[in-house]
């Protein structure tokens, strides 16, 4: 294994579905992955030479709230403590683009067995529940 590497905003539609498709099933097209990448605030990828092992995005409006999104870390490169690098490179963002001064939420929705990582940056859960809907767009 060579030198893990960061970049911020390189992160392509294509790297983004080969790592999704590492951790989950039901990837997302590319067309849909390109234009979401497009409208991201933010995001931060791993390497291992030329190959994408870790990935992390922001969205939001800059202002009142930021939505971490799809943090994954390939399963071979689990448990090396690129999750926490991932998640503070995240929260530097913020800090750098917020408004000095004020507060903001920080959102981000999680599977049960990863609460606790998310629980040691200081994310808790509260009385909301989460809803969803897969709309078809025809």
């Amino acid at each position: 294994m060579s030198e893990l590497m960061i970049k911020y905003n390189a992160l392509t539609a294509e790297e983004f579905i080969e790592l999704w498709q590492s951790v989950w099933d039901g990837a997302p097209s590319l067309a849909q992955t390109r234009l979401a990448l497009e409208h991201t605030l933010f995001r931060v990828s791993v390497y291992d030479g030329e190959k994408v092992v870790a990935m992390a995005r922001m969205i939001g409006d800059m202002g009142l709230d930021y939505y971490i999104k799809d943090v994954i870390v390939h399963p071979d490169y689990q448990r090396q403590g690129i999750g926490r690098r991932l998640i503070g490179e995240l929260f530097s963002f913020i800090r750098k683009n917020g408004i000095r001064g004020t507060e903001v939420f920080v959102e981000l929705c999680a599977m049960p067995d990863k609460i606790p990582f998310y629980e040691k940056f200081g994310f808790d859960q509260n009385e909301a529940r989460r809803l969803k809907q897969m709309l078809v767009i025809e």
